[in-house]
């Protein structure tokens, strides 16, 4: 996928982990694009697998994230589940080992796109991925996304779900440089996503911890999502569409 398939009008709204078939529906009826759920173990989930069938039907990309180390594993999964899009975000030590798996999945399921989590730190500490480095991606990638690299991540030895962002700066310099369509994760919510839309100028926008419900402390929710803030982030998607049109 080269980034001229992505509509130059269109920030495509991508949101995770959507894991019941109740929230996907409403994602669909607010018009999100992308619909990400997250395979914890290997089995059938059949609410995943409804996840899947209600983005097919309405026209939207489901896409999964599964968290198996196993290779033969996540073939099997992806022949199950079907999603539109197969999400690679384990932390970047050995990049050929990751090319490989991506490789793979190219070679067996070619209708899919492959998406890659590209790590980037946090405002002033040292990056851990050169842009540069993409090349080696590229040709088993059909989109990037960015998203914030941590010391200590919730999930070890995967990016992301941080609630942190990353270095807008950097992720400006992956957009620039990228020959695929590139999202833009880590930290986004209702309150930045216009800043951040304005600052990187990224193909999409990704949210999951942005976008959940809070406890009684303010903490966000794993895997549930509050439909209000949902809501906003939406509108400051759009509104920044209204008024890049207008330039």
């Amino acid at each position: 996928m080269q980034k001229s398939d992505f509509s130059t009008k269109r920030i495509i709204i991508q949101i995770y982990e959507i894991q019941e078939p109740s929230e996907a529906e409403m994602l669909v009826q607010m018009d999100v694009d992308h619909i990400g759920s997250v395979v914890l173990k290997e089995g059938r989930d059949e609410k995943i697998k409804e996840v899947v069938e209600i983005c097919k039907k309405a026209g939207k990309k489901s896409s999964i994230i599964f968290l198996l180390k196993d290779m033969d594993e996540i073939l099997r999964e992806i022949d199950y589940y079907e999603p539109d899009i197969v999400h690679f975000c384990e932390e970047i030590g050995l990049p050929e080992k990751h090319i490989e798996r991506q490789k793979e999945v190219k070679k067996r399921f070619p209708e899919v796109l492959v998406m890659r989590s590209i790590p980037v730190p946090v405002s002033g500490k040292k990056r851990i991925f050169d842009p540069e480095d993409l090349r080696s991606f590229d040709p088993y990638t059909d989109i990037y996304l960015i998203d914030t690299h941590v010391e200590d991540p919730p999930v070890k030895g995967y990016i992301g779900i941080t609630g942190k962002t990353c270095d807008w700066n950097l992720a400006r310099e992956i957009v620039k440089i990228s020959s695929r369509p590139v999202i833009l994760g880590g930290g986004l919510s209702p309150e930045n996503v216009y800043d951040a839309l304005c600052k990187v100028g990224p193909d999409g926008v990704d949210s999951c911890t942005g976008t959940n419900k809070r406890d009684k402390e303010g903490r966000p929710i794993r895997f549930k999502k509050d439909p209000e803030r949902l809501r906003k982030f939406i509108e400051e998607v759009r509104r920044y569409e209204k008024e890049r049109e207008a330039r």
